[in-house]
């Protein structure tokens, strides 16, 4: 069942870091890209579009979460910290490079 704060927008885009044109997700809401992992700070709550920050959320570390991980970002214009459950078609290599730096 979905939260009554979550909207589901799972839609394409273009990412504003890579330029890598990127996919519908197809069984939740794209939030990220899958190939170098960057977010724009545009929602309060999932899928809403209300935050007006519009900064870039950097991957700044991964975390276990369930049977999967989360990728915790850090916004470069407001410095709030993030995170989305990453994608099955994410950048494994990105993911594990994260996992491995120094904490």
């Amino acid at each position: 069942m979905e939260s009554k704060k979550f909207k589901m927008i799972d839609e394409g885009f273009k990412c504003i870091l890579c330029g890598e044109m990127v996919e519908p997700l197809k069984y939740s809401a794209r939030d990220h890209c899958p190939y170098c992992l960057t977010s724009i700070h545009i929602d309060i709550n999932p899928g809403d579009r209300l935050n007006e920050c519009k900064g870039i959320l950097k991957p700044i570390d991964i975390e276990k979460y369930k049977d999967t991980f989360k990728i915790i970002y850090k916004c470069d214009k407001c410095g709030m910290i993030h995170k989305n459950i990453m994608a099955s078609d994410d950048d494994m290599d990105m993911i594990i490079n994260l996992s491995k730096k120094e904490k």
